[in-house]
């Protein structure tokens, strides 16, 4: 009888590689990730049919290993992006390390999903899509030279890989390119002038397979199909006395609206509104508590261009670039929460604070 508990190198040696991955497919994802540094072979390992199928999170059997987190870009933390964990509710102690392919100190974060980070390198002339979890990237040569633009987001899906949405101006008016990941190319639309004349930094919400956008005064609805560049202004109104509005998604099947609320062009409550999905009317979800929509508007002080907000795992995030704290929304509880500052800020700290949401995913492919 064999008393050893470790099996004997040359019986690993042996074994079919099919019958290895699959073994090795049961350890722990993140002591294999700790692991793939000793070898190159474990590191091709992750993207084997038996890991992909166990970990990958379009797996109805699996639930991600990792934690989901806030991430903080700032102008007084160059290369570094603190991160604070919304499943164990802390800061954390280690900031996000960005790729290799990034060595410039002048990159800039412009958008995040499901993943997936978008960058980008002016000097360079290019867009660089990363997934630092899988430590892969690809560069995205600007579609056009001399390029400008206005708008980025990124749109990333499990199946459907992903889609780089970029609204640039020229002259008085705009046009749009869309990056598919899927054929490797842009392809070039007509924009949507209005857009750009509230706040460029705004990203489109992606619902119900359009990109939605607000206009500013008299605000109404519009989206763009990405696959053929159409627009369409929508046939649902937005709520009366509105002073400022924010769209957000689930992802899934619900459109949300922040607003202030007020006349001449001062708020005085802000409103959280869901979009019947039948009779396309907005109903009142929650007004924003007294104290915490004073304090908010405090913060703003009449500059609403500084406000956005985002969908980030169940909560609804409401951002301004000036405060160095999230306002967020537990749409399971319908609870108001403020998120604290990152303790690493500066006492004497600046504006320009862009929140973004990511989730890692070992498979959200570049």
């Amino acid at each position: 009888m064999i008393q050893s508990n470790q099996m004997d190198p040359k019986i690993w040696s042996r074994l079919p590689e099919d019958v290895l991955e699959h073994l090795l497919s049961f350890l722990p994802l993140k002591t294999f990730l700790k692991l793939r540094s000793t070898c190159k072979h474990f590191k091709t390992l992750l993207f084997s049919p038996p890991f992909i199928s166990k970990h990958s999170p379009s797996s109805s059997s699996s639930s991600s290993p990792f934690s989901s987190f806030f991430l903080l870009s700032h102008p007084q933390f160059p290369r570094q992006y603190p991160l604070f964990d919304t499943v164990h509710n802390n800061w954390r102690n280690l900031s996000l390390c960005i790729s290799p392919v990034l060595p410039s100190s002048s990159s800039v974060l412009l958008s995040s999903s499901n993943g997936l980070l978008c960058f980008t390198r002016p000097s360079s002339t290019s867009f660089i899509i990363t997934n630092v979890l899988a430590r892969s990237s690809r560069v995205l040569e600007y579609p056009n030279l001399p390029f400008s633009f206005e708008s980025v987001t990124l749109i990333s899906s499990a199946n459907n890989g992903y889609k780089l949405f970029v609204m640039s101006a020229f002259g008085s008016s705009s046009k749009v390119f869309v990056y598919d990941s899927l054929v490797h190319s842009w392809s070039q639309f007509g924009g949507f002038d209005l857009i750009l004349n509230e706040n460029h930094h705004q990203e489109g919400v992606f619902h119900d397979g359009y990109l939605w956008f607000i206009t500013p005064e008299p605000y109404f609805i519009v989206s763009i199909d990405l696959d053929n560049g159409v627009w369409k202004r929508s046939n649902f109104e937005l709520p009366s006395e509105v002073t400022f509005a924010r769209l957000v998604s689930d992802g899934d099947k619900k459109l949300f609206l922040i607003s202030g609320n007020g006349s001449n062009g001062i708020s005085r409550s802000m409103k959280l509104w869901e979009l019947n999905g039948d009779s396309k009317i907005w109903v009142e979800v929650e007004n924003v508590p007294e104290l915490i929509c004073r304090k908010f508007l405090s913060v703003c002080y009449h500059n609403y261009e500084h406000v956005y907000c985002f969908w980030h795992k169940g909560l609804i995030c409401v951002c301004c670039y000036s405060w160095p704290e999230i306002l967020y929304y537990k749409v399971s509880r319908r609870t108001w929460h403020w998120l604290p500052k990152c303790p690493s800020l500066p006492d004497k700290w600046s504006c320009g604070f862009r929140w973004f949401s990511f989730v890692p995913e070992l498979y959200a492919f570049v």
